[in-house]
């Protein structure tokens, strides 16, 4: 598929109108469908063993309305240090449209805990696994899978390494700010790189390690104040949670998937902010689908939650339907 560039602008009439009353296609507010009170207790009992939230229409075969069988339901994987709430001002834009189901990875939020042994070895394989037993557990039968950064890198792999006619059916990918994987030469200093952070994770209060974190290049488009509030916002993650997540799916450990996702026959599409100069050069040397957002850096979906939502929006109606 020959490279597309687009450019969005935040500040257009139709945003500006999103900002008083929603897009569209937003009808209220969406509400998470918590199916327990207590969260552990409740991945113990089924057959998920990733947390998750459904928002919007019932997600019951991975459609919205029994008139559209065809609705997938959206799938979205934040990034490191996150949670599925992190996409709340995304499924509130679009869970009027689409079921929408937000997943708490492995080491964070309410998966904090990771008990396969072998999980640092396998971090990509097992993820993909049981992302696959969530939203069997959920009924889910049509998806498309929306990633961020670390999300991103889980939905290629997951994408690149499932039988096409495996099921639920997966039916379009939508990347943000995600890696397609490094060369041999370039892994063991990233590895090392990664466990001088796991180590630092695991051993020292969170707080200054984040602050650390938030001054790597790939945030330089954040100013004090935002660097300030994601430390605030990201100290209750666990560590050593973080730790083992962080080297189990390590850009070290991550095959090249670039040449795999132009195989796919799935639609892809990656979003990327204008500030980001690095994930933009990664997409426009992709050869696939992509989109540059005004006014972003690395995190599109936080900055610019509407141009994201229309994005989102505008690829499935260009692609799937």
């Amino acid at each position: 598929m020959p490279a597309l560039a687009h450019l969005l602008k935040p500040n257009s009439r139709l945003n500006r109108a999103w900002l008083l009353r929603g897009p569209p296609w937003s009808k209220s507010r969406p509400r998470p469908e918590r199916v327990a009170s207590c969260c552990a207790s409740y991945l113990a009992r089924s057959s998920m063993r990733l947390y998750s939230e459904t928002y919007g229409a019932p997600v019951v075969g991975g459609v919205s309305n029994p008139a559209e069988p065809l609705t997938p339901t959206l799938v979205f994987l934040h990034g490191l240090l996150g949670s599925g709430r992190d996409w709340l001002q995304i499924v509130t834009q679009l869970s009027g449209r689409y079921p929408c189901l937000t997943v708490d990875l492995p080491g964070h939020g309410h998966s904090r805990s990771i008990p396969a042994a072998e999980f640092d070895q396998r971090g990509f394989e097992l993820t993909s696994q049981w992302l696959t037993q969530t939203l069997e557990a959920r009924g889910v039968s049509r998806y498309i899978l929306v990633g961020y950064s670390l999300g991103a890198r889980v939905a290629m792999y997951h994408a690149c390494h499932r039988n096409a006619d495996s099921k639920p059916q997966l039916a379009g990918l939508v990347l943000e700010g995600g890696h397609f994987g490094l060369p041999q030469s370039d892994r063991p200093a990233r590895l090392d790189n990664d466990r001088r952070w796991a180590q630092r994770f695991a051993s020292q209060p969170i707080a200054d390690v984040l602050a650390d974190w938030y001054q790597q290049p790939v945030f330089s488009s954040l100013n004090h104040d935002q660097r300030q509030g994601l430390i605030a916002k990201r100290s209750d993650n666990l560590g050593s949670a973080v730790a083992h997540m962080l080297l189990a799916t390590s850009l070290a450990k991550q095959p090249l998937l670039q040449s795999q996702l132009n195989r796919l026959a799935i639609p892809v599409h990656y979003l990327c902010g204008e500030k980001d100069e690095k994930f933009t050069l990664l997409a426009a040397g992709s050869d696939l689908s992509y989109q540059v957002i005004e006014e972003a850096g690395h995190n599109v979906h936080v900055e610019q939650p509407y141009s994201f939502a229309r994005a989102v929006d505008d690829f499935i109606l260009r692609t799937i339907f």
